[in-house]
This record gives structure tokens, C-alpha cells and sequence, in this order.
């Protein structure tokens, strides 16, 4: 599972002119989901989100989690952070789990980050979303699991 974190001071989801998620401070989150991936990778990906502590205390020091400072994610599907473009000109996205199996794992880490006392907003699974922020920072982490559940 792959997630690439973007530390927002706004982010937006748009489906055919209706906006579907919306948060104010934050982080959105692009989620990738692979073949092998399973409540485990979701469960520790959403404890390490909920976690991170990347926004700045009185001091100007990253020191500061999403519930310090009453933050919300912002999840949107993203099966393209599974693209392969070793070869030719066109991404390969052979690695990215199908629909039958990337949904419901989504919606069970966007469920696990509320466990964790996180308000999260989503966009709309495979719809052709348009998404609007305004980084802060900015600050933008990788987290790919099969890199850190070694």
C-alpha cells in the first residue's frame, strides 16, 4: 500500500460539479492499493497517518500530530502511485489491485483512521475526481508499506 501525504491548509474532491470531500488543515492522502495488500498494510498505514507528527509546534518544530492541532485527511483513491513507466512512454499499472479488491480496502483504511479518532472525508472510488489544495509548506511524504512493515 502506498500513500503519498500532502500537508494542506485546505483540500477539495469534485465529481461531476458536486464536491464530495472537503477539509481545512490537514493532510490529503493519494492511497495506492496492490495485490498483496491487506488489513495489515491498512491498519499500520492508518496508525502511522494518524501518527505523523508534521506540523509545527510554538516553536517552528514539526512536533505536532493531526489530533494536536484538530486536523482531518482527505483520502482519494489513487491506483496511478502503482503506475510502472520503467518501459516505453505509457505506465503499466499491472501492480495496482483491481476495483473488486482496492475498494473495500480503502474504505477499511479511511474506517481504521476514524477508529483513530481522525475525521476523514473521501473522494468517490473510480469516478473522474477533481481535486483542489492548497499545500502548507509544503510538505509531501512517501509511505510505501512494503518498505516499512520489513
Amino acid at each position: 500500500m502506498r500513500a503519498l501525504i500532502q500537508r494542506v491548509s485546505e483540500a477539495s474532491v469534485t465529481v461531476d460539479g458536486q464536491v464530495t470531500g472537503a477539509i481545512e488543515q490537514g493532510f490529503l492522502v493519494f492511497l495506492g492499493i496492490t495485490h498483496t495488500d491487506g488489513e495489515p498494510e491498512a491498519a499500520y498505514l492508518a496508525r502511522k497517518i494518524a501518527g505523523l507528527r508534521v506540523f509545527e509546534d510554538d516553536a517552528g518544530k514539526m512536533n505536532r500530530s493531526l489530533a494536536d492541532v484538530d486536523g482531518s485527511v482527505l483520502a482519494v483513491s489513487q491506483f496511478t502511485l502503482y503506475g510502472n513507466v520503467r518501459k516505453g512512454r505509457r505506465p503499466s499499472f499491472i501492480d495496482a489491485a483491481r476495483p473488486a479488491q482496492a475498494d473495500p480496502l480503502y474504505q477499511r483504511f479511511c474506517d481504521l483512521l476514524r477508529e483513530q479518532g481522525v475525521r476523514v472525508e473521501t473522494g468517490v472510488f473510480q469516478a473522474e475526481m477533481k481535486v483542489s489544495l492548497i499545500n502548507d509548506g509544503p510538505v509531501t511524504l512517501w509511505l510505501d508499506t512494503a518498505e516499512l512493515m520489513k
